[in-house]
């Protein structure tokens, strides 16, 4: 079995959730694809979300519709990636995690909110400018089996980046491109004219790896990318993916539900509830410190395989349903599943903020944590 490792340093330094935003201003278009394409040095902000909102209308009426709700998939989210890291964002099915990802990549339309890479918002692109953008911005899909064409062989699916972006490969250089990009993945270049249905799991995931790297892109947005994959597998990919990340200087948006996994590739670490953002900050924060209750209860909800230390573990159970984002709770959304919930959480909503008891502290629960109480838990989970 493929062990996981962590190349580089272990973590980084804390870096805030959100910065002060430089947008640039482009008069013209060709103004707005220089500005995409200039260089962002490594630690400094290369995508900045401010206050994201996605609610899909709910409809009546077959002839004359008419909208009688909306479904809060995302409702307010912020934070910055910046240049070379990876933030992880984790949450139960239905938070709008793959939501956040389609709106990164602007394959859905925001309903509110900002999205800059390189102080340019990409929700008021278009054009060359959206172009480029996508370019600079890849996808890798959660699912290996369905997101690659099955008529297309592997040299057609990695090469097709290259009939839309001609500029990156010339025709008739992308034949060796394509191997080369097989050979960069682990894969044999030899495999170029092989079909999907050929390749296990784990190869086709290096398929849609190298897809992604085709155009040279500077950020990857990761949807679950190993949760269809058995665990050793799972290591391989991971492993491939930090070694991808050190050699082209990567940053990952890193969606998925394994919280090791998670920890274990994330500099930082974001956890969503309810189309909210709970809690944020380095991966040592979010794991070994964790402020906000329903931090506390993912965590103590992974099995630990110590039976000593699982004896003596306080197990979070959590009681009640999760809210139906097309109607969400007033104040806290987390409120009705809360063990600390008060009146104020009904009325009040809670901010994304560092809480005022742990201002100044200088201790690693001094992170941002949207909650009115929010306090330690010691949690013991799996290593």
């Amino acid at each position: 079995m493929a062990e996981l490792r962590k190349t580089g340093a272990d973590a980084v330094d804390a870096t805030p959730n959100v910065t002060e935003v430089e947008t640039v201003d482009a008069a013209t278009e060709a103004e707005a694809v220089a500005a995409i394409e200039a260089p962002v040095e490594r630690g400094e902000p290369i995508l900045q979300v401010r206050d994201l909102v996605k609610h899909f209308p709910l409809t009546q009426g077959i002839l004359f519709k008419k909208q009688v709700g909306a479904v809060k998939a995302v409702d307010g989210v912020s934070f910055d990636l910046y240049q070379g890291e990876t933030l992880g964002i984790v949450g139960e099915s239905g938070c709008g995690k793959s939501t956040v990802a389609k709106l990164l990549m602007n394959l859905e339309r925001a309903t509110a909110g900002e999205v800059f890479y390189k102080g340019q918002d990409i929700t008021r692109l278009s054009g060359r400018a959206l172009k480029a953008v996508r370019r600079n911005i890849q996808m890798v899909f959660q699912d290996p089996y369905t997101s690659l064409n099955p008529r297309m062989t592997v040299g057609d699916i990695i090469g097709e980046p290259f009939d839309i972006h001609p500029e990156v490969a010339p025709k008739g250089d992308r034949r060796r491109k394509v191997q080369e990009l097989l050979d960069v993945v682990g894969l044999n270049p030899e495999y170029i004219n092989r079909y999907p249905h050929q390749f296990s799991g784990g190869q086709r995931q290096r398929i849609g790896i190298a897809r992604g790297l085709a155009l040279n892109p500077e950020i990857i947005i990761c949807d679950e990318p190993v949760s269809a994959l058995d665990v050793s597998v799972q290591a391989q990919v991971i492993n491939l993916m930090e070694k991808l990340q050190d050699e082209f200087n990567l940053s990952y948006v890193f969606i998925a539900h394994d919280l090791s996994i998670v920890r274990h590739i994330s500099d930082r670490v974001g956890v969503m509830y309810l189309g909210k953002m709970a809690e944020i900050g380095t991966d040592a924060q979010i794991y070994d410190h964790p402020t906000h209750p329903y931090t506390q209860a993912l965590l103590s909800a992974v099995p630990v395989p110590d039976p000593a230390a699982r004896e003596g573990r306080e197990r979070i159970i959590l009681t009640g349903d999760v809210p139906s984002p097309a109607n969400p709770p007033s104040g806290c959304r987390f409120r009705t599943r809360c063990w600390k919930a008060e009146e104020k959480c009904a009325t009040d909503v809670p901010l994304l903020a560092v809480p005022a008891r742990f201002k100044g502290s200088g201790s690693p629960a001094e992170h941002e944590s949207a909650c009115h109480f929010a306090e330690e838990k010691d949690v013991v989970h799996a290593a």
